[in-house]
């Protein structure tokens, strides 16, 4: 007798993946960019550190916000496709079931045996089979809002403590290489950490990460001294 296993694919990660990377890289990039932004205005370390938790405190209600904005208009869309084809199905199931059969036939499926298989699908569940495969929703890509803005501020603060963890535990006058050291090696252990949950390559995520990371801080290290010698 046959038995029937179930694998757990990676892509069943990707809702809470993509949203738990993004507010960690973007955790530590921002807050460590401001801070070396700030202190090479030489501002006091103290000084340092509240503009460090400000910024933490404000991504991560901007993460939550813009996350659960983004990923709810995702999902009035799925609702709205979802809503038209229910319409469609109870209107004109044959033509329904012909589509579906189509769909199946441009894959490489027997013509015959396409349509016995769009109308057994259907005759289980329609509107989960026409979501599938016409629409391309399905329980892994659907879209969950409150889900990701949950995981992006909470990624998000726990990125943006790594480099104000730096700012306490520095001396002032090493302040912005310790910090810009400490949270590119942050980063380079994040792309390696998400790489290896997504099933990517190790190396391209780590040296992604880093690059765009170093390239924000020394931008905002050198705005931060044309400004603080201004003043």
């Amino acid at each position: 007798m046959s038995r029937l296993y179930s694998e757990n694919h990676l892509v069943n990660r990707i809702g809470w993946l993509r949203a738990a990377v993004l507010g960690a890289n973007d955790g530590i990039v921002s807050t460590a960019s401001l801070i070396v932004g700030v202190a090479s205005a030489t501002t006091t370390q103290n000084d340092v550190l509240i503009a460090g938790i400000a910024g933490l405190v404000a991504g991560a209600m901007s993460m939550a916000a813009g996350e659960y904005v983004s990923v709810s208009s995702q999902a009035d869309t799925e609702h709205a496709d979802l809503a038209r084809e229910r319409k469609e199905l109870s209107e004109n199931p044959a033509f329904e079931r012909d589509e579906l059969a189509g769909i199946y036939i441009k894959r490489g499926v027997d013509p015959a045996l396409a349509h016995q298989v769009a109308e057994q699908l259907m005759a289980k569940d329609a509107l989960g089979a026409h979501a599938r495969d016409e629409l391309g929703i399905s329980a892994a890509t659907t879209a969950r809002p409150v889900q990701a803005a949950l995981t992006s501020a909470a990624t998000f603060s726990v990125g943006a403590a790594m480099p104000l963890l730096m700012v306490v535990v520095s001396p002032a006058g090493a302040l912005v290489p310790l910090v810009s050291v400490a949270s590119l090696g942050f980063l380079a252990l994040l792309g390696a950490i998400g790489a290896k949950a997504g099933g990517a390559t190790i190396l391209r995520a780590t040296v992604r990460v880093t690059f765009w990371g170093a390239l924000a801080m020394a931008l905002t290290a050198g705005i931060g001294k044309i400004f603080g010698t201004i003043v």
